[in-house]
């Protein structure tokens, strides 16, 4: 007898669920810069940018627990996939967050949101190139020219090239290390639930990074309700929407659901402009940037086989 179809195996699901996940990730933009204040955490004071950082990733890693107690889901993690579990929380949590942290810290939200856009054609590029999970087509490799080029032209003021390392550089070494996690994390969806994956990558990843933060003599200048608050919510968000998307992962090819990151700029340009009260300096560039991200993304994303 023919198994059911699940309702994430439908392409307008997918669709629907993969910019809900991107319009949460992109909100978190202006929600970590003004945790930082609510905080007191200071941009330069890397060791509390961690620890915030742990703090978010333990919470969301207990949420996610939570989560699968009250559905009545089994928590126990199985044992052939534990070394898969292990590797997504070095990357996924420990490396790509402390580099975004970091690098968020050290340029706009704007800028930022942007800069991680190009975690779309990492992962294309990296799922074909290095895991053989699909074909690079002639489309896809256009559709990451596009990308390329606007994640380079929102590094252009005049003629001349500005690229910060502390924060530009390590954004996009944090869209890398996600890109690869998420490789990963499609191959191990086969043996375990995405949920459970979740779960345990950010409750080891956040300790991991909590740990180091507090030894490295990271702390909170103040922590009041509304710093509590935003804490809740990116924890609550980094949860939910990285269940789904190794949900949405599970189902679909890599290609078909990674381009849906483009959202996650807009959002965050968006919300970074209304909440962080960050006008957008670089003028026509950051719309042509996107615009050229965006064009790359429906490039790579029509040619998608079943």
């Amino acid at each position: 007898m023919e198994k059911p179809r699940s309702a994430l195996s439908e392409k307008g699901t997918a669709y629907l669920l993969a910019l809900l996940c991107c319009a949460l990730w992109g909100s978190a933009f202006p929600a970590i810069k003004i945790g930082y204040r609510l905080l007191q955490i200071d941009s330069a004071d890397t060791p509390s940018l961690i620890l915030f950082a742990g703090c978010r990733f333990l919470l969301a890693g207990l949420i996610g627990l939570l989560l699968l107690l009250v559905t009545g889901h089994s928590i126990k993690p199985k044992k052939e996939a534990a070394s898969g579990i292990l590797m997504i929380a070095f990357l996924q949590t420990v490396v790509q967050y402390f580099f975004f942290y970091v690098g968020l810290a050290h340029t706009s939200g704007v800028k930022a949101s942007v800069l991680s856009a190009s975690n779309v054609f990492f992962i294309i590029l990296i799922s074909a190139c290095l895991f053989r999970q699909e074909r690079l087509s002639a489309g896809k490799m256009i559709g990451c020219v596009f990308g390329f080029l606007g994640v380079l032209l929102v590094n252009l003021e005049g003629l001349e090239l500005k690229f910060n390392l502390l924060g530009d550089g390590f954004m996009v070494i944090s869209a890398i290390a996600y890109s690869l996690s998420s490789v990963l994390v499609k191959t191990y969806s086969a043996k375990e639930d995405p949920v459970v994956i979740t779960a345990y990558q950010f409750l080891l990843g956040g300790a991991g990074l909590a740990a180091a933060g507090i030894l490295s003599g990271g702390g909170f200048g103040a922590f009041p309700a509304a710093g509590a608050a935003i804490l809740l919510y990116l924890a609550c968000t980094a949860s939910v929407t990285y269940s789904l998307w190794g949900l949405l992962l599970k189902h679909h090819p890599v290609s078909r659901i990674a381009p849906f990151d483009f959202f996650n700029p807009v959002v965050g340009v968006i919300l970074s402009a209304l909440l962080l009260k960050e006008s957008i300096g670089l003028g026509w560039q950051i719309f042509a940037a996107l615009a050229l991200v965006s064009i790359g993304i429906v490039i790579v994303n029509r040619k998608v086989k079943e």
